[in-house]
């Protein structure tokens, strides 16, 4: 059965989607970009906040649907920049902290909305 995700702890859809999409025990998620919840705007501060703001979005959507970051098996990541990889890995790092690390793809792309500099998409699975 599939069961729809939405949370306000995380950004309201800017387009025609769900934050995330449970079906048969994987939790599925919107790309997510930095917006910060409270206000709607994109965090400043260059690619590393808007990375933990994302992680923070796709974290508040995994509680809403009952999982958490442990569940987490797969990222894919959308950069502007790969040269930002590397604020990628510090904001991965701490966010994981003392946990596995989930599978990750990461890609290069010439535009995200609202000029982000990060969006990243979560596949998490609930293990019964």
């Amino acid at each position: 059965m599939k069961k729809i995700i939405n949370t306000s702890n995380a950004p309201s859809a800017i387009g025609t989607y769900s934050q995330a999409v449970m079906v048969n025990g994987f939790l599925y998620t919107s790309g997510q970009i930095g917006i910060d919840p409270s206000d709607g705007t994109m965090v400043s501060g260059g690619v590393r906040k808007q990375t933990d703001r994302v992680l923070n979005n796709i974290e508040a959507i995994l509680l809403e649907a009952g999982l958490n970051k442990k569940n987490i098996v797969k990222l894919t990541v959308f950069l502007m920049d790969l040269e930002d990889f590397q604020h990628i890995n510090q904001s991965f790092k701490e966010f994981f902290d003392g946990l596995s690390f989930p599978a990750r793809t990461t890609v290069e792309v010439r535009g995200l909305p609202l000029n982000a500099l990060v969006e990243i998409d979560c596949v998490a699975y609930l293990d019964k």
